[in-house]
This record gives structure tokens, C-alpha cells and sequence, in this order.
């Protein structure tokens, strides 16, 4: 079995040319909020960058409540298989 097989990311370039295409896409998709019409329901949904924002708030919550409240409820002992 071939143990040293390269993946698609293990190349440096390509892990930039995916990072620089998320953030050519953030900028974009900044750029052209402004020509799009909105339906908010909360006044605070009208600012400018909201849901690019709230997005990534959201990820990062997810993320911490992950790592600091569920794993450990489901974490097991290092030798719990054994």
C-alpha cells in the first residue's frame, strides 16, 4: 500500500490558490451588496457586511461550542479501547 501518496493539498500553492479565490469571492460579493435589493425584517439586517458577518460569527460559535462543550461529553479515555 502506497503510504506517500500526494493529495491536492498537500502542495502549498494550491492550498493559496483556494484561499485567494474564497477571498476574491468575499470581495465580489462585498462589492456588489450595495446593487442588491434587501427584504430585512430587523433594522439591523439593513448595515452594510451583516450577513458576511453573521456568518462567520455564527461558524466560529459553532466551532467553540464544539470543541469546549460537546467533546468533552463524548470524549473517551485514551485507553478505552483497550
Amino acid at each position: 500500500m502506497d503510504t506517500d501518496k500526494k493529495h491536492i493539498f498537500d502542495n502549498k500553492k494550491n492550498v493559496q490558490r483556494v484561499l485567494y479565490g474564497l477571498f476574491s469571492s468575499l470581495i465580489l460579493l462585498l462589492a456588489i451588496e450595495p446593487f442588491v435589493t434587501k427584504h430585512p425584517y430587523f433594522p439591523w439586517e439593513k448595515s452594510f457586511g451583516f450577513y458576511a458577518i453573521y456568518g462567520f460569527v455564527a461558524c466560529v460559535l459553532l466551532v467553540l461550542v464544539a470543541k469546549y462543550v460537546l467533546r468533552p461529553l463524548i470524549k473517551r479515555e485514551e485507553d478505552y479501547y483497550d
